[in-house]
Protein backbone atom coordinates (compact mmCIF):
# COMPACT_ATOMS: atom_id res chain seq x y z
CA UNK A 1 0.00 0.00 0.00
CA UNK A 2 1.53 3.53 -1.00
CA UNK A 3 2.34 5.75 1.86
CA UNK A 4 3.27 9.13 2.22
CA UNK A 5 6.59 9.07 1.30
CA UNK A 6 5.91 7.35 -1.72
CA UNK A 7 4.14 10.04 -2.35
CA UNK A 8 6.57 12.90 -1.85
CA UNK A 9 9.15 10.74 -3.80
CA UNK A 10 7.32 11.82 -7.18
CA UNK A 11 6.80 15.51 -5.85
CA UNK A 12 10.80 16.74 -5.62
CA UNK A 13 12.06 18.36 -2.71
CA UNK A 14 10.55 21.67 -2.02
CA UNK A 15 9.37 22.48 1.24
CA UNK A 16 8.67 25.74 1.55
CA UNK A 17 8.29 28.22 4.54
CA UNK A 18 8.33 31.56 6.50
CA UNK A 19 9.58 32.60 9.59
CA UNK A 20 7.35 33.37 12.35
CA UNK A 21 8.14 36.92 12.41
CA UNK A 22 7.68 37.81 8.96
CA UNK A 23 4.71 39.76 7.59
CA UNK A 24 1.53 37.89 6.62
CA UNK A 25 2.54 40.12 3.05
CA UNK A 26 5.97 38.37 3.05
CA UNK A 27 4.10 34.58 3.38
CA UNK A 28 1.07 35.89 0.76
CA UNK A 29 3.60 36.53 -1.60
CA UNK A 30 5.66 33.39 -0.94
CA UNK A 31 2.59 31.61 -1.64
CA UNK A 32 1.82 33.11 -5.06
CA UNK A 33 5.38 33.23 -6.08
CA UNK A 34 5.22 29.08 -5.96
CA UNK A 35 1.52 29.04 -6.72
CA UNK A 36 0.77 26.51 -3.35
CA UNK A 37 -2.19 27.71 -0.88
CA UNK A 38 -0.24 27.20 2.50
CA UNK A 39 3.46 27.67 3.40
CA UNK A 40 4.75 26.32 6.63
CA UNK A 41 5.86 28.11 9.47
CA UNK A 42 9.72 27.16 10.99
CA UNK A 43 11.65 28.90 13.71
CA UNK A 44 14.81 27.10 12.58
CA UNK A 45 14.33 23.89 11.56
CA UNK A 46 11.41 23.49 14.21
CA UNK A 47 7.68 23.32 12.46
CA UNK A 48 6.06 25.81 14.14
CA UNK A 49 2.63 26.59 12.41
CA UNK A 50 1.14 26.83 9.02
CA UNK A 51 -0.10 29.64 6.97
CA UNK A 52 -3.09 28.64 4.52
CA UNK A 53 -4.82 31.27 2.27
CA UNK A 54 -8.19 30.46 4.64
CA UNK A 55 -6.41 31.70 7.62
CA UNK A 56 -5.15 34.84 5.46
CA UNK A 57 -9.17 35.57 4.54
CA UNK A 58 -10.14 35.28 7.92
CA UNK A 59 -7.85 36.45 10.45
CA UNK A 60 -6.60 39.30 8.17
CA UNK A 61 -9.27 40.75 5.47
CA UNK A 62 -12.13 39.92 7.38
CA UNK A 63 -10.80 41.47 10.87
CA UNK A 64 -9.46 44.65 8.57
CA UNK A 65 -6.03 43.96 9.43
CA UNK A 66 -2.80 45.22 7.39
CA UNK A 67 -0.83 42.64 5.72
CA UNK A 68 2.38 44.64 5.92
CA UNK A 69 2.11 44.89 10.05
CA UNK A 70 0.14 41.38 10.85
CA UNK A 71 3.03 39.04 11.65
CA UNK A 72 2.70 35.58 10.64
CA UNK A 73 2.53 34.09 14.37
CA UNK A 74 -0.46 36.30 14.49
CA UNK A 75 -2.37 34.43 12.54
CA UNK A 76 -0.83 31.25 11.83
CA UNK A 77 -2.45 27.11 12.68
CA UNK A 78 -0.54 25.88 15.49
CA UNK A 79 -0.02 23.14 16.55
CA UNK A 80 0.34 21.32 13.02
CA UNK A 81 -1.57 18.46 12.27
CA UNK A 82 1.48 16.01 10.65
CA UNK A 83 1.94 12.62 9.23
CA UNK A 84 4.64 10.44 8.93
CA UNK A 85 6.27 8.90 5.76
CA UNK A 86 5.06 5.71 6.47
CA UNK A 87 1.60 6.78 6.64
CA UNK A 88 -1.36 5.42 4.22
CA UNK A 89 -2.07 7.51 1.64
CA UNK A 90 -6.09 6.09 3.20
CA UNK A 91 -4.82 7.69 6.85
CA UNK A 92 -3.48 11.12 5.45
CA UNK A 93 -6.94 11.11 3.33
CA UNK A 94 -8.71 10.76 6.51
CA UNK A 95 -6.32 13.10 8.42
CA UNK A 96 -7.28 15.83 5.75
CA UNK A 97 -11.23 15.20 6.38
CA UNK A 98 -11.58 14.79 9.93
CA UNK A 99 -9.39 18.09 10.76
CA UNK A 100 -10.86 19.79 7.84
CA UNK A 101 -7.20 20.48 6.39
CA UNK A 102 -5.64 20.78 3.29
CA UNK A 103 -2.02 20.45 3.85
CA UNK A 104 -0.47 17.64 5.42
CA UNK A 105 3.35 18.38 6.63
CA UNK A 106 5.83 15.08 6.54
CA UNK A 107 7.45 14.98 9.46
CA UNK A 108 10.57 12.02 10.20
CA UNK A 109 12.39 12.23 13.70
CA UNK A 110 11.35 15.90 14.15
CA UNK A 111 12.26 16.91 10.27
CA UNK A 112 10.07 17.70 7.95
CA UNK A 113 10.70 16.16 4.84
CA UNK A 114 7.69 17.55 2.92
CA UNK A 115 3.97 18.49 2.62
CA UNK A 116 1.25 16.91 0.75
CA UNK A 117 -1.61 18.71 -0.35
CA UNK A 118 -5.30 17.40 -1.24
CA UNK A 119 -4.64 17.78 -4.68
CA UNK A 120 -1.73 15.14 -4.60
CA UNK A 121 -3.85 12.81 -2.39
CA UNK A 122 -6.71 13.25 -4.40
CA UNK A 123 -4.55 12.33 -7.73
CA UNK A 124 -2.89 9.69 -6.14
CA UNK A 125 -6.32 8.00 -5.42
CA UNK A 126 -7.67 8.73 -8.93
CA UNK A 127 -5.02 7.16 -10.30
CA UNK A 128 -4.83 3.82 -8.17
CA UNK A 129 -8.28 3.16 -9.33
CA UNK A 130 -7.47 3.91 -12.37
CA UNK A 131 -4.61 1.26 -12.80
CA UNK A 132 -7.16 -0.98 -10.62
CA UNK A 133 -9.85 -0.84 -13.48
CA UNK A 134 -7.16 -1.18 -16.09
CA UNK A 135 -5.79 -4.89 -14.31
CA UNK A 136 -9.58 -5.65 -13.88
CA UNK A 137 -10.47 -4.72 -17.37
CA UNK A 138 -7.58 -7.21 -18.62
CA UNK A 139 -8.58 -9.77 -16.29
CA UNK A 140 -11.84 -9.68 -17.37
CA UNK A 141 -10.81 -9.80 -21.18
CA UNK A 142 -7.86 -11.93 -20.69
Amino acid sequence: MRNAGHLLQGKGPGIYHVAPDDSVLDAIREMAQRGIGAVLVMDGDALVGIISERDYARNVILKDRSSKTTKVAEIMSSPVITVQPVTTLDQCMRTITDNRVRHLPVVEDGIVVGVLSIGDLVKAVIDSQAREIEQLQNYIAG
